[in-house]
């Protein structure tokens, strides 16, 4: 349905015919670390999160998990190469 509280005209998962189902009753505007997202809808001079309603609960845990701009850092181990896991166990419990 379209949104009728914040954004009217916008396509939104979280309307419904009683009005908006979200947490508060309306979207809430991006946050700091949100800045050079993709998703980002401008609206009236106050920037939304085209994914999720609340963006300050996305980034309370860290990194959000919908953010474009964010590259995940790769995990290596000393040499480079890609250790098996299984493999790894299968020699800690020989003892090796």
């Amino acid at each position: 349905m379209h949104c009728a509280s914040v954004k009217p005209g916008v396509d939104c998962t979280f309307m419904s015919k009683k009005g908006c189902s979200f947490n508060g009753g309306k979207c809430h505007t991006i946050v700091e670390s949100c800045e050079g997202c993709d998703r980002i809808l401008m609206w009236e001079d106050a920037g939304y999160c085209g994914s999720f309603p609340d963006p300050k609960a996305k980034w309370r845990q860290g990194h959000c998990n919908l953010a474009t701009h964010v590259k995940k850092e790769k995990k290596e181990n000393g040499n480079g190469n890609k250790i098996n896991p299984l493999k790894a166990s299968k020699r800690k419990a020989a003892g090796r």
